[in-house]
């Protein structure tokens, strides 16, 4: 990776667009609320957020830092060939994992904005399951039909493997990476975040169901088909469900879906309660 001389932190805000400024915010925030919410692994994993108008740069974390320190000014900005472009003076650079396994998605998937990945207990340990992530649950059902796998191959510190990673993720916005952990994508920071939400609470729910050692009460096929069907748009409400449920208007439909939008502000309220320096 490229090296080049350190911005003050203080001068990170002057120094970017209003629009970068708006995207470091909210990663920052996704940040905090990973750790806020248990799906952090130390210093490790990484979130990384494609910078507004650029199909090259995008954000990620100092590798050195909790995510319960990230702010706004501490993110990085790299472009998909691995050179720094905005350095913070915090002493920290990137964790050449976090190149290796974001950059190949975020050139092979122009739709994407924002990817996350966890190692997170239950989401480990769902990967290393033969079945993988089962419709045991709503919460699971979302994601029915819509998972790629990976096959480990060891960390993620290999370029020709990372271009496998792209491959079997495909179209898709989920990848279990097996005996590793999870991996989402999203068209926008809000909806990434709801999806590895989701996504890990899925595989807590299936770890407990499975562990109590009881027989499981599996769902029927058309209840998982329209569990689906609810989940492939957005956030729907008395107000506005003509136009957003996916059972009442077929166009409302959408692969990626749209959830994480209505949540983001409560999210962000709650982050501010707690600490606000996320936005600095």
């Amino acid at each position: 990776m490229g090296v080049m001389e350190a911005l003050p932190l203080s001068d990170v805000r002057s120094t970017v667009t209003p629009q970068e400024w708006q995207m470091r915010v909210d990663l920052a925030a996704c940040y905090r609320l990973m750790a806020v919410f248990g799906m952090t692994d130390l210093i490790y994993n990484h979130i990384s957020a494609r910078l507004p108008g650029s199909d090259e740069h995008y954000l990620i974390n100092p590798y050195g830092m909790l995510y319960e320190e990230v702010t706004a000014s501490s993110l990085l900005t790299i472009d998909i060939e691995g050179h720094t472009l905005l350095q913070p003076d915090h002493g920290y650079s990137v964790n050449v994992a976090g190149f290796y396994l974001h950059a190949p998605i975020h050139r092979a998937r122009a739709d994407v904005q924002c990817i996350i990945h966890t190692h997170t207990r239950a989401g480990t340990a769902v990967s290393a399951l033969d079945e993988g992530l089962l419709p045991l649950s709503q919460t699971a059902m979302r994601f029915h039909g819509q998972v790629g796998y990976h096959e480990f191959e060891g960390p993620a510190i290999n370029g020709l493997e990372c271009e496998r990673v792209v491959r079997d993720l495909g179209l898709r916005d989920v990848l279990i990476l097996r005996n590793h952990g999870l991996l989402v994508c999203g068209q926008s920071v809000p909806q990434a975040f709801n999806a590895m939400y989701w996504l890990e609470n899925a595989c807590r729910i299936q770890v407990d169901v499975l562990g109590c050692n009881r027989p499981v009460r599996e769902p029927s096929a058309l209840a998982i088909d329209n569990t689906v069907t609810c989940f492939a748009g957005r956030e729907i409400t008395l107000v506005n469900q003509a136009l957003t449920n996916p059972v009442l208007n077929e166009a409302a439909r959408s692969p990626q879906g749209g959830y994480g939008s209505l949540e983001w502000a409560a999210l962000l309220r709650k982050l501010d309660a707690l600490d606000p320096s996320y936005k600095t």
